[in-house]
């Protein structure tokens, strides 16, 4: 599951950025429409609340009102007549198809409205609507509060039953209302009020998803802004890095773009890179010019040998100055190869062709090699000196130390890449396993497992490998095994096809 979780999440810094605070924004978009829906739903109840506390105030006043009245002491508050007339005033502007008929607004009862066994409503309701009646002046001994379907309420099926009219409206049955009823003294009469649940404002849930999706959108958009400005530069460090790292030969200078702390790294970059760039530089006006001073004397030297009497001296001589020579010529090729100017001049060549002609030179010196390519052409972009050169160290290897050279060329799919394989087989001892990465290191030989009377300097490996990756491939070595113990190296050149 977190494979396939991995797969499917961005790579780029862009992408993970955006995915994370997406997800954020799109749960802090969700909890705020639930909270306002909540609200919404909290204002409505409380209306309803309000509404029954006022209709049981009013209904208590118009008591009142008819005692004072018959003892002549007929009197209104102020205040509540002036609540009364604004609530008479909302009343009359709200369509009458909403409303109760006034007989069920407020009436009296001998018993409590909630039947047995029904369930009421939470107590944090009933203490609400027992604050709102302290605020209309009431203190009421007992409050009983529920909230039903219209139709299953006895006193809606009454009415309805003798008022065909109301019986008429729509859907009447299927709406909710809440029920209070107040107890003013212990076994008094029970003061009743019924009202309608208010109904949700039309398109409100459509309204808080599009409000949500809007304001989400908005936030992605100015978001993804903001983070381009800052990955943009990055990216292009990294892809210049990336440029560098093939290409070591010339420096660009990057603009420096993006935030601050942006801009800085692109300005050290910029200083590292042109550093090296220097560097590598007088490392080839080095290297050319102890090639030129120790080549000279070199040449020098063997003509001077030619005068020295003895033969077996003289050979002696010979063959340490064509070592020095060689040695000479592959720590210069080795500097050569790491810089990306010696594949400009790569080509398509056919690898079966080049091959050949490695094979034929080893066959014109006698030694036991032998090749096998498959049928059609194996066309590569190569610079084909190098990988010539590349071919020769690996086979010398393999005939110095394995006795016979076995050359195969395989084309396989790795995957949607190509890849050209050149592999080399011998019948040596092999290489330990543990020294097999060291063996790839310049001037390192596996004498523990070679012929300490054969071998160079240490580079032909070397030398093969940066060959290989400078052709963006690269060198394998692993040991050949059969019945459980080794019968050989088998070394790899891998180049994308």
């Amino acid at each position: 599951m977190r494979g396939g979780m991995r797969r499917f999440f961005p790579k780029s810094l862009l992408g993970q950025v955006m995915a994370s605070v997406m997800l954020a924004l799109l749960v802090a978009q969700i909890v705020s429409a639930t909270l306002l829906f909540r609200a919404g739903e909290d204002r409505r109840e409380v209306s309803a609340l309000s509404a029954l506390a006022f209709q049981l105030a009013a209904g208590t006043d118009r008591v009142e009102q008819l005692q004072q009245r018959v003892s002549g002491e007929a009197r209104e508050p102020g205040e509540r007549r002036a609540a009364r007339t604004r609530q008479d005033g909302e009343n009359a502007q709200k369509p009458r198809a909403r409303r109760l008929p006034r007989l069920l607004r407020y009436r009296l009862a001998g018993t409590s409205p909630i039947a047995p066994g029904e369930r009421g409503v939470d107590p944090d309701r009933t203490q609400r609507l027992r604050e709102l009646l302290e605020i209309e002046g009431l203190s009421p001994y007992s409050t009983a509060l529920t909230l039903r379907r219209a139709g299953d309420d006895p006193a809606l099926a009454e009415f309805a039953r003798v008022r065909p009219r109301f019986a008429q409206r729509e859907n009447w049955r299927e709406r909710r209302i809440f029920v209070a009823a107040i107890q003013r003294v212990e076994g008094g009469e029970w003061e009743v009020a019924r009202v309608f649940e208010r109904p949700r404002p039309r398109g409100q849930i459509p309204v808080l998803i599009m409000q949500t999706l809007v304001m989400f959108a908005f936030l992605i958009v100015i978001l993804y802004l903001v983070l381009r400005r800052i990955t943009r530069p990055l990216e292009q460090l990294t892809q210049r890095v990336a440029d560098f790292a093939r290409s070591p030969d010339r420096a660009v200078q990057l603009e420096e773009s993006g935030p601050a702390d942006t801009r800085r790294l692109i300005a050290a970059h910029n200083a590292m890179e042109a550093r090296i760039a220097a560097m590598l530089d007088e490392k080839d006006v080095m290297l050319g010019a102890i090639g030129h001073d120790l080549k000279t004397p070199l040449a020098a030297l063997r003509v001077r040998i030619e005068s020295v009497p003895d033969d077996v001296q003289r050979a002696r001589m010979a063959d340490s100055i064509e070592d020095i020579t060689r040695t000479l010529d592959d720590i210069l090729a080795l500097a050569r190869v790491g810089r990306a100017n010696g594949i400009a001049n790569a080509e398509a060549v056919d690898l079966s062709a080049l091959a050949d002609s490695v094979m034929e030179e080893f066959e014109d010196l006698g030694e036991p090699v032998t090749l096998a390519v498959p049928e059609g052409r194996l066309v590569a972009r190569v610079h084909e000196t190098w990988l010539k050169r590349a071919i020769r160290n690996l086979v010398g290897n393999a005939v110095r130390y394995g006795g016979a050279a076995r050359v195969s060329l395989i084309a396989s799919d790795e995957g949607a890449l190509r890849i050209i394989i050149l592999r080399v087989d011998d019948d040596g001892p092999g290489i330990p396993e543990d020294l097999i990465a060291d063996m790839l290191e310049p001037f390192r030989r596996g004498e523990a497992s070679r012929n300490r009377g054969t071998g160079g300097a240490g580079l032909g490996l070397t030398l093969a490998r940066a060959i290989a990756v400078a052709h963006d491939g690269e060198l394998v070595l692993t040991n050949r095994h059969e019945g459980g113990r080794i019968v050989g190296l088998r070394a790899e050149i891998r180049l994308p096809g």
